[in-house]
């Protein structure tokens, strides 16, 4: 159980508490996707970029299907 007056949460926390892989969490961390703090090899997440993350309007997901050729 996490302490509740705790501002920030490690990764793994972040990547639990969203539902998402550790791995996809690292990968929005240093893509800038989640805001973060590094402290030396540290990284904390606060607990209000969680909380923006959810809140923001997501894109749709775009289809991947290959424009048809034209002749």
């Amino acid at each position: 159980m996490m302490d509740e007056k705790r501002l920030t949460v490690s990764v793994d926390e972040c990547a639990k508490l969203l539902g998402i892989s550790r791995g996809l969490c690292f990968q929005m961390v240093h893509e800038g996707k989640i805001p973060h703090l590094r402290f030396n090899k540290r990284i904390l997440i606060p607990k209000w970029a969680m909380e923006r993350l959810l809140q923001e309007p997501q894109e749709p997901a775009t289809s991947h299907q290959q424009p048809s050729s034209r002749k």
